[in-house]
């Protein structure tokens, strides 16, 4: 199979898991839909079967499908559907209107556009955000609101899901997930789900980059406040 080839049927794969999101959340305003869903967290694809008429459609039907790649789907639709109600788009509101429907856009186009024109993680760009840039993003925004995530918070569950099985990553997953949200930052649904389809094979290679960019992020914040702080004393003690 040519370079070229492989890179056609990974972006293929990646645009279907786009689409299959941005579905799931625009089918989530149907309280029905969002209860099914929900009602899938933390359970094996066994005893999900309120799920499998809106997910079973959407599984790859060219190929054999691994029940990791399987479980994936499930979850992340668990997880999307896993917000109140009134986050969600009204009925009358356009598809693309609704919160998190492109979940695999670039960085520049999320809640942290900001930050990520500023250089912070360039190669969240063509990555998408990982888990660990999340979280991290969590602890540099969040400081001053109503809910926020300490450091202290975000490495303990960060380490902790980093430990764990594929199992006990799709057990221990919705509550940081939720946290996050309550924190007002969108995890990268694609990313998330590329990396759980992974799991079973790379989870050491995922966990490393996880922490990395957990540690890139928030480091480069402390430097920057740093700086500020330096130059603000420079300026106060300026003749």
């Amino acid at each position: 199979m040519s370079t070229e080839t492989s890179r056609t049927s990974v972006d293929l794969r990646r645009e279907h898991r786009r689409k299959y999101i941005a579905w799931i959340t625009d089918a989530c305003r149907d309280p029905g839909t969002r209860s099914a869903l929900r009602a899938g967290l933390r359970r094996d694809l066994d005893h999900v079967r309120p799920m499998h008429r809106i997910v079973a459609p959407w599984l790859p039907s060219q190929r054999h499908v691994p029940e990791a790649e399987e479980r994936a789907f499930y979850l992340i639709a668990s997880m999307v559907a896993d917000r109140p109600r009134h986050t969600f788009a009204t009925e009358d509101e356009p598809a693309e209107a609704v919160e998190e429907a492109v979940p695999a856009r670039s960085a520049a186009d999320g809640p942290v556009a900001a930050s990520a024109r500023e250089g912070e993680d360039t190669r969240s760009e063509r990555w998408g955000r990982s888990l660990g840039h999340c979280l991290a993003q969590a602890v540099v925004h969040s400081p001053g609101r109503e809910r926020e995530m300490r450091a202290s918070t975000a490495e303990a569950r960060l380490h902790l899901l980093t430990r764990q099985s594929a199992s006990g990553l799709h057990r221990h997953l919705p509550a940081t997930v939720r946290y996050l949200r309550q924190t007002g930052i969108d995890v990268d649904w694609a990313r998330l789900m590329e990396d759980l389809i992974a799991w079973p094979a790379f989870s050491g290679r995922i966990s490393r980059r996880w922490l990395q960019d957990y540690y890139r992020v928030t480091d480069k914040s402390r430097n920057d406040k740093s700086d500020r702080e330096d130059q603000n004393d420079l300026l106060g003690n300026a003749p």
